[in-house]
C-alpha cells in the first residue's frame, strides 16, 4: 500500500517503455503507408487527368463513365491490393509488439509491487515468486487481441476502399485552370488514402495497450496474496482528458478489468499491496505519495486548466456544478469493449443551468 517515489519512478519508466514500443509499432505503418501511397500514386495522377480532361461543360464524369474509364479502374485495382498488403502488415505489426509488451510484463509488476514493500522484505527468492505469470494466461491475452484484430482488418479494408471509391465518384469542383483541379483531386485522394492510416494507427495504440492492461491483470490476480487492488493510473499533463484527470487514482478490486480508458488512452493500471500489518510486518508504513488528481489541477495555470477541460466543463468545476468524479462517463461501443470517456460538453451546461 505505499507507494513511494520509487514506485512512481518504476511506473514512470514503464510508461515510457510502453509508449516507445507502440511509437515505434506507429512509425512502421506510417512509413508503411507513405511508401504504399509512392507506389500507386502515379496510377492516380493519370486516372485524375484522363478524368479531369474528358469531363465536359465543367462538370465532373459521373460514376458510369468512371466505371468505364480504364485508367480509373486500374487505380482502384492497384489501390485496394495495396489496402489489404497495409490491413495484412496492421495485423503483423501489432501482434509483433503485443508479444513483446505482453513478455515484459512480470518483470514491470514485480518491481512495481516489491517497491511497495519494506526494504527489509526483500530478497532474490521474493523477486523471483513475484517475477512469475502463467505463460498460459498471456498466451491467451495474445490470441485473443490477434482475434480482435482480424475483425477490425476487415471494415478497416472495406472502409479505406470505399473512401477512394467515392473520392473519385465525387471528384472536385472543376475550374478552369485542368492542372489545379488535378492537384486538388489528388490532394483529396491522398487525404482519403491516409484515413485507412489514421484507422489503423488507432487500433495499434488501443489493442496494444489494451493487451499491456489485460496481461497486467492477469499478474495481479497470480498475486493477489499480496494485493489488496489496483489503482487508476493517469498521466497528469495536459495531454491527458478530462476523464482520466477524474479517473486517476480510484481503487478497484482486483477482479475488475482495467483500466477501461478510451481509444487510445495511455492510462495504466498500478499494482496495490496490502497493508503492511496484514502482511506480517509490524513496520510503521509511510503514506502514499500517488498524486492527487485534483490537488495537481489545481496547481495548474489557468490556461492549462482551460486546455484539459474546456471553458464549459472548467465552468461546472469552478462553481461546483461538475463533481471531479462526474468527469467520467461510461460509453458502450457497439463492437468494442465500454470505456470511460469524458462528460459530454452538453450535460455540464444542463447541470449550469440548474438552480444550486
Amino acid at each position: 500500500m505505499a507507494i513511494g517515489h520509487s514506485t512512481i519512478r518504476i511506473a514512470d519508466e514503464l510508461r515510457v517503455r510502453l509508449d516507445n514500443q507502440v511509437d515505434q509499432a506507429v512509425r512502421e505503418l506510417v512509413q508503411a503507408w507513405a511508401r504504399a501511397w509512392t507506389q500507386i500514386e502515379p496510377a492516380w495522377e493519370t486516372a485524375i487527368a484522363d478524368l479531369v480532361a474528358t469531363s465536359k461543360a465543367g462538370r465532373w464524369p459521373s460514376a458510369g463513365q468512371i466505371a468505364r474509364a480504364q485508367t480509373a479502374q486500374r487505380a482502384l485495382q492497384v489501390t485496394t491490393q495495396e489496402i489489404l498488403n497495409l490491413a495484412e502488415f496492421t495485423g503483423v505489426t501489432v501482434m509483433a509488439t503485443t508479444r513483446d509488451v505482453t513478455g515484459e510484463t512480470a518483470m514491470w509488476q514485480a518491481r512495481l509491487l516489491v517497491s511497495q514493500l519494506p526494504a527489509e522484505a526483500y530478497t532474490m527468492e521474493l523477486f523471483a515468486r513475484l517475477n512469475r505469470v502463467d505463460p498460459d494466461a498471456i498466451g491467451a491475452i495474445v490470441e485473443r487481441t490477434n482475434t480482435q484484430i482480424e475483425s477490425l482488418r476487415r471494415p478497416l479494408e472495406r472502409h479505406a476502399r470505399e473512401a477512394m471509391r467515392q473520392a473519385l465518384v465525387r471528384g472536385v469542383a472543376l475550374g478552369e485552370n485542368p492542372r489545379t483541379a488535378a492537384a486538388r483531386m489528388l490532394r483529396l485522394a491522398e487525404q482519403r488514402f491516409n484515413g485507412g492510416l489514421n484507422r489503423a494507427l488507432t487500433i495499434a495504440r488501443t489493442e496494444i495497450i489494451d493487451a499491456h492492461r489485460s496481461a497486467a491483470a492477469v499478474h495481479h490476480f497470480e498475486h493477489s496474496d499480496v494485493l489488496a487492488g489496483w489503482v487508476w493510473l493517469a498521466k497528469l499533463d495536459v495531454r491527458t482528458c478530462p476523464s482520466c484527470w477524474g479517473q486517476h487514482g480510484r481503487r478497484y478490486p482486483l477482479e475488475q478489468p482495467g483500466p477501461e480508458d478510451h481509444q487510445c488512452g495511455r492510462c495504466s493500471r498500478m499494482p496495490l499491496v496490502r497493508p503492511w500489518s496484514e502482511l506480517g510486518f509490524d513496520i510503521e508504513e509511510p503514506p502514499s505519495l500517488l498524486p492527487d488528481a485534483r490537488a495537481a489541477f489545481e496547481e495548474l495555470p489557468a490556461y492549462e486548466k482551460n486546455r484539459i477541460m474546456g471553458p464549459v466543463r472548467l465552468q461546472g468545476i469552478e462553481t461546483g456544478a461538475l463533481p471531479w468524479e462526474a468527469l467520467s462517463v461510461k460509453r458502450e461501443t457497439t463492437g468494442w469493449r465500454d470505456s470511460w470517456v469524458p462528460v459530454p460538453v452538453q450535460d455540464v451546461r444542463r447541470r449550469l443551468l440548474q438552480p444550486v
